[in-house]
């Protein structure tokens, strides 16, 4: 299903975030997402030195 996906799909879901969330919100929100990803891969790591 992802691999249908086209930039007008990224688009749309653009759109609709900002929406949803106002335009004021989204640095914020992009902010929170980006911290989120970082904590995600620094467990995915530990995790790893963990295994071995």
């Amino acid at each position: 299903m992802i691999q249908n996906l086209n930039g007008w799909h990224a688009i749309i879901v653009l759109v609709i975030i900002v929406l949803i969330f106002g335009a004021n919100k989204l640095p914020q929100l992009a902010r929170s997402v980006g911290q989120s990803m970082r904590i995600f891969r620094e467990e995915i790591k530990a995790g790893k030195r963990d295994d071995e």
